[in-house]
């Protein structure tokens, strides 16, 4: 929830949008119903995300550990 508020308060979401979205992984018991979520409010949140750079550590370099 904590990236959906930061998404709102960064007007990438609307507060509809927020409780919509929050309200759709609330009652979701798996990853599948997530997934189910209806198409505008998924691509929403996927733009959200795009603009936000929410994947930026996962196109990094992997910390070195061990050494």
């Amino acid at each position: 929830m904590q990236t959906l508020d930061e998404m709102r308060d960064r007007c990438l979401l609307t507060h509809e949008q927020h409780a919509e979205i929050g309200a759709w992984v609330s009652q979701a018991r798996t990853p599948e119903a997530i997934l189910a979520m209806p198409d505008a409010l998924w691509r929403t949140l996927e733009l959200a995300s795009v603009l936000m750079d929410v994947d930026a550590d996962l196109r990094g370099e992997p910390p070195l550990s061990g050494f």
